[in-house]
């Protein structure tokens, strides 16, 4: 039975170390964001500090090799586990908020927060080499069996927890369900429980549920503008309400980046360069049909529906949850008729529809990059592909005309002149150009068809069109992407 519970614990540790890398990168990601540079830090302070778990265990099994003693750890493990909620409040919220160095930011809260429980879970395997294996005539044998085990317990728990607990459970109750299955690998250690040590454990157990609570707590109260944290197979998402001198808004904001908002009073949308998606009317007048690549809350594709009567729009959202939560809190009127969602990738929509639009808007961001694979030569022309005759393709963008963030504009720019016979430019806010913004491109496939009578309608918004653009960058493909995430 001992070799059993061993098998187990090696088993499970393996799988909740990887369970809580997944968990720092959905913790961190609203205060640090989700690009690979934050992904990589994650990844890199963890196998730091399971590296040093594998070698602290090896030293002390060594002198002690005591199942009690591998079965303290574990509890310990336990107990930083259920203070990951507490320093979300106290030390990534704060830290965040007072350093721009986000990758610092990052690798400190890793350490602090998840590499300790790392650390102990990693200690694990040299303990139970050391158990399994007492003769050391099988040390071989025992060490791949036990690594393999442990490995196999990794894989299984990154599946597990990121396709079925974090989307359906979220990253709060898996926290929970961690320090409650390693306290049970610690009880369960010892072959005899006296009443005492039982009491004992029992008692420690309702600790550590009341240690979770109050992180629970302790974020509810630190963060009262947060009306919803939803955790879904792709990002972390919250709804909030957040007040200005003279209007509250609702946001939904997806990991650091601001993605859609709405005026609680009037329900319009709160961001400038939506309205630059009504170009489509002006520039191709017989315009019926709109794909729309990115919903988030759908206050473009409710604004569509509610002003073009005659018009019909598809919309390609990745995330069933963004769906959801525009229904519950955005007044998507999911059941018209002249809309259809789908929830899958956009550029895998693009590869695949055999549908044709007259307008297509992409809007796909992951915080404040847009995913490169909408971005390169290949993309565009499977949108080209995709329009009628006079169709566009018109493109938020956020980067500077100049200076330091200048780069991914003038690649995009570059890129939509390889693809369209006419490309424009347009800047939604009057500062200055060194300043990252809200870009607009639009690309025709055949050139314009004009609605003059809707120019006084459009002319503050086509009055800031760049006409002297240039770039010297080179076509950004699916081999050649020097954007970053």
């Amino acid at each position: 039975m001992k070799k059993y519970k061993m098998k187990i614990t090696v088993f499970l540790c393996g799988a909740l170390d990887m369970v809580l890398e997944l968990v720092a990168a959905r913790i961190l990601s609203p205060y640090v964001g989700s690009s690979n540079l934050i992904w990589t830090t994650i990844i890199g302070i963890m196998l730091t500090s399971m590296s040093i778990g594998y070698w602290v265990g090896g030293k002390i099994a060594d002198k002690k090799p005591d199942i009690k003693v591998l079965s303290l750890f574990i509890l310990i493990g336990a107990f930083f586990t259920s203070l990951i909620p507490i320093f979300e409040t106290v030390l990534v919220k704060p830290l965040s908020a007072a350093s721009n160095q986000l990758v610092l930011v990052a690798i400190i809260c890793s350490a602090v927060v998840f590499g300790i429980p790392s650390f102990i879970l990693a200690m694990v395997t040299p303990f139970a080499v050391k158990l399994e294996d007492e003769s050391h005539d099988d040390i071989g044998r025992t060490s791949g069996s036990v690594s393999s085990l442990s490995t196999i317990g990794s894989i299984v728990g990154t599946f597990v927890a990121g396709f079925l607990l974090i989307p359906n459970l979220g990253v709060r109750m898996l926290i929970v369900i961690i320090t409650v299955v390693l306290f049970i690998l610690s009880f369960m250690m010892f072959d005899k429980k006296s009443i005492k040590y039982s009491s004992l454990m029992f008692f420690i157990l309702i600790i550590l549920l009341i240690l979770n609570y109050c992180g629970k707590v302790l974020f509810e109260n630190n963060n009262p503008d947060i009306i919803a944290d939803v955790d879904s197979q792709y990002s972390r998402i919250w709804i909030k309400n957040v007040s200005t001198e003279d209007t509250i808004y609702k946001t939904m904001q997806v990991d650091t980046g601001l993605e859609s908002y709405i005026n609680q009073s009037t329900n319009e949308m709160g961001s400038a360069y939506l309205y630059y998606y009504n170009l489509f009317d002006y520039f191709n007048k017989d315009a019926k049909s709109t794909l729309m690549i990115g919903g988030a809350a759908y206050t473009y594709p409710t604004y569509y529906l509610n002003n073009y009567e005659d018009k019909v729009i598809d919309v390609v959202e990745i995330d069933d949850k963004m769906t959801e939560l525009a229904k519950t809190e955005f007044g998507l009127d999911w059941e018209n008729p002249r809309l259809n969602i789908y929830h899958q990738d956009g550029r895998s929509f693009l590869n695949s529809t055999k549908n044709k639009y007259d307008t297509i808007l992409i809007d796909a961001f992951k915080g404040l990059n847009a995913p490169f694979e909408l971005t390169t030569y290949e993309a565009l022309q499977k949108a080209k592909n995709a329009l009628n005759d006079n169709g566009m393709v018109i493109t938020n963008i956020i980067s500077s005309l100049e200076g330091k963030d200048e780069d991914f504009i003038k690649y995009e720019y570059a890129t939509y002149k390889a693809v369209f016979p006419e490309v424009k430019l347009y800047k939604v806010r009057d500062i200055e150009d060194s300043t990252s913004q809200n870009l607009i491109l639009i690309g025709f496939k055949n050139g314009e068809n004009i609605n003059e009578d809707k120019y006084e309608q459009y002319k503050d918004l086509l009055s800031r069109e760049i006409t002297d653009f240039s770039s010297d960058k080179k076509v950004i493909t699916d081999h050649y992407a020097p954007i970053g995430d």
